[in-house]
C-alpha cells in the first residue's frame, strides 16, 4: 500500500489560472491541468478508459529539472511509458502575475525534494563501449540515456572506446577536478578498467574517493548497475544515476606474479569462471549463455584441484547474517537521523576507509603479495574436488543471480562461497537454481564466510579459467585483500539493492 500523500501548504502551491496549478505534496508533484492530464489517462488499444481526468501526479524522484526562465516555468521529468522505459517530458507554464521570488522559492523546494542529498547537474565523463555484450551500446546511449541526462542539465563529455584497456589509459590521465562522475556505458568490463585506471595514478586514493563511478548497463551481466542502480535496464539506470548519491565502496587488490590489479566485483575459479569466460562464443545469447555454460559443466562433473589459504573474519552463516543485520541497522539509523528515508538517499559521500594519506597511490598491502610467505594465522586447506570458488564484493552477479546475498558495500569484508564439484547432477542443478529464489545462502552444499584476504593456488591442471570481474587472467596463483571504502560510486539508496539473506531480520 502506498504511503499517504501529505497535504500541500499554501507556500507549496502555484496557481496559474484557467484551472491550472502545481502543488508539492510530500514526495509528489500534483499537476492540475486537464490538457496534460489527458496524456496520462489509461487506455486500451488507444481508447481512453473512464472520464477525462483533470489532474495527475509525478513522483519527485522523476523530476529531472525545473527553472523559471524569462516569463515561463519549465519542468523536465521522466515519464514512464512502460515498466522498463522512461522518456523526458516537459511542462511549460507562463508566470503571468506570479511574483518571481515566490516562483524561485517554489522551484528550489521542488529541486530539493527531487534530489535530496544527490548532486545536481553532475559533470560526467561518459565512456561508451560500442561492442559491449551483444552490441547496441551506441543506440542505448543515444536514445535511452543521453536525452534523460541532458534534460537533467548534466554536463557530458563522451568518448566511444575502440579497443580493450583503452579506458585504463583514459582514467589514468583524467583531470579529476573537471568531472564529478565517470559513467561507463557497457558491461562490467569497462568499470573494471575505470577503477584500474584510477588506481594507476600517483594520486590513486584521492582520485578513487573524489571521483564517483556510475554504470549504465549495456552488456551481458551488468552486475554493477543491478547492485547500485537496482536495475539492468539502461533507461531506468539513467534516472538512478541522475539521482544517485555518493556511496563509499570497498575495492580489492589482487596480486599475481609481479602484477597488482583492482577488483570491484568478484573473483572465481571453477564452474562460474568457465561458464563465463568459456562461453564467449555464445555472446549472442546474452545473459543466457551463463546458464548454458553452467549446465554443460555440471553434467561433465568437472573438478578443480587447488590449495586455498584464507584470513577468515566470520566463519558461520549465522554470524554472517548477524553481521549483515548490524550493517543494515546502522544504515537505517543513519538514514533516519539524516531524515533521508523517504528520499532513499542515505550516504553522506564520505568514505569510511581507514587508509591514511588519501592523496597518495594505492594503499600498501597489509598481507604482502602472492610471492610472500602465507601469514601464520590464515587457514589453509587442500581441495581435491573443488567445483566452485567464488569470492564477491557485490550481491548480484547478473540478473536473477544473487550469489552473495549478504554482501555489504562498505564493510571491509569479502564474501566467499565454496562448494565441491562431485555433487550429483540433479542436486548441483538445484543448488544453482536456488540462486534465483534467494535460497542459495542457506543451502547446505556451500560454505559462506566473510573474509579479509586469501590466496588461491591451482594444482595439477596446467591451464584453465580464472575470472577477475569477468576478465580472464593467467592460470596462476593469486592473492587478494580488501580495502574498505577505497572507491566512491553512485548508488540509488546508499547500499546495494539486495534483499539480504533470508531471515536476516530475525
Amino acid at each position: 500500500m502506498a504511503a499517504p500523500t501529505a497535504e500541500p501548504s499554501a507556500n507549496d502551491i502555484l496557481v496559474f489560472g484557467n484551472g491550472v496549478s502545481l502543488a508539492l505534496a510530500g514526495e509528489t508533484l500534483l499537476v492540475k491541468d486537464k490538457t496534460q492530464a489527458k496524456r496520462h489517462q489509461n487506455n486500451v488499444c488507444g481508447v481512453p478508459l473512464g472520464s477525462a481526468p483533470s489532474d495527475f501526479s509525478i513522483p519527485t524522484y522523476n523530476i529531472l529539472w525545473a527553472e523559471a526562465a524569462g516569463q515561463a516555468l519549465a519542468i523536465d521529468y521522466a515519464e514512464p511509458t512502460s515498466k522498463t522505459q522512461l522518456r523526458p517530458t516537459k511542462l511549460n507554464y507562463p508566470l503571468n502575475e506570479l511574483p518571481r521570488d515566490v516562483v524561485d522559492k517554489w522551484v528550489e523546494t521542488l529541486l530539493a525534494r527531487a534530489y535530496g542529498t544527490a548532486q545536481r547537474r553532475k559533470r560526467a565523463k561518459v565512456l561508451v563501449n560500442p561492442h559491449a555484450g551483444p552490441g547496441g551500446a551506441d543506440n542505448i546511449w543515444e536514445h535511452d540515456v543521453k536525452p534523460l541526462f541532458k534534460a537533467a542539465r548534466m554536463s557530458l563529455d563522451v568518448i566511444r572506446t575502440s579497443f580493450s584497456r583503452e579506458a585504463i589509459d583514459l582514467c589514468e590521465q583524467l583531470d579529476i577536478d573537471a568531472y564529478d562522475v565517470v559513467i561507463p556505458c557497457s558491461g562490467d568490463g569497462l568499470p573494471y578498467e575505470v577503477f584500474n585506471g584510477l588506481g594507476r595514478r600517483p594520486d590513486a586514493r584521492k582520485a578513487l574517493q573524489q571521483l564517483a563511478v556510475a554504470h549504465i548497463p549495456c552488456g551481458s551481466g551488468n552486475a554493477m548497475s543491478i547492485n547500485l542502480n537496482g536495475t539492468h535496464r539502461p533507461n531506468l539506470a539513467a534516472l538512478a544515476v541522475i539521482k544517485g548519491v555518493k556511496t563509499p565502496m570497498d575495492l580489492m587488490s589482487i596480486t599475481q606474479g609481479s602484477n597488482r590489479m583492482l577488483s570491484f566485483l568478484s573473483q572465481s575459479v571453477g564452474i562460474i569462471a568457465e561458464a563465463d569466460l568459456g562461453t564467449e562464443h555464445l555472446r549472442w545469447l546474452g545473459a543466457k549463455r551463463f546458464d548454458v555454460g553452467v549446465a554443460q559443466r555440471i553434467f561433465g562433473k568437472k573438478v578443480y584441484p587447488c590449495d586455498i589459504s584464507v584470513k577468515v573474519e566470520i566463519q558461520s552463516k549465522g554470524g554472517v547474517k548477524a553481521h549483515y543485520k548490524r550493517d543494515r541497522t546502522a544504515e537505517d539509523f543513519s538514514q533516519r537521523k539524516e531524515g533521508q528515508i523517504s528520499k532513499g538517499s542515505s550516504s553522506t559521500g564520505e568514505s569510511t576507509s581507514s587508509e591514511a594519506d588519501a592523496g597518495e597511490g594505492l594503499p600498501p598491502l597489509r598481507f604482502g603479495t602472492v610471492n610472500d610467505k602465507i601469514p601464520e594465522d590464515w587457514e589453509t586447506g587442500s581441495h581435491d574436488k573443488l567445483g566452485n570458488f567464488y569470492c564477491g564484493n557485490m550481491a548480484w552477479m547478473a540478473p536473477n543471480a544473487n550469489f552473495f546475498s549478504a554482501a555489504c558495500a562498505n564493510d571491509g569484508l569479502m564474501d566467499l562461497v565454496i562448494n565441491d564439484g562431485d555433487i550429483a547432477a540433479l542436486k548441483y542443478m538445484g543448488l544453482m537454481m536456488s540462486v534465483e529464489t534467494n535460497k542459495f545462502f542457506d543451502n547446505s552444499l556451500i560454505s559462506y564466510r566473510k573474509i579479509v584476504a586469501y590466496r588461491f593456488t591451482p594444482r595439477e591442471q596446467k591451464d584453465g579459467y580464472i575470472s577477475i570481474d569477468g576478465e580472464r587472467v593467467p592460470f596462476e596463483p593469486f592473492q587478494v585483500e580488501v580495502h574498505q571504502g577505497l572507491a566512491t560510486v553512485l548508488s540509488k539508496s546508499g547500499r546495494y539493492a539486495t534483499p539480504g539473506p533470508l531471515g536476516w531480520e530475525k
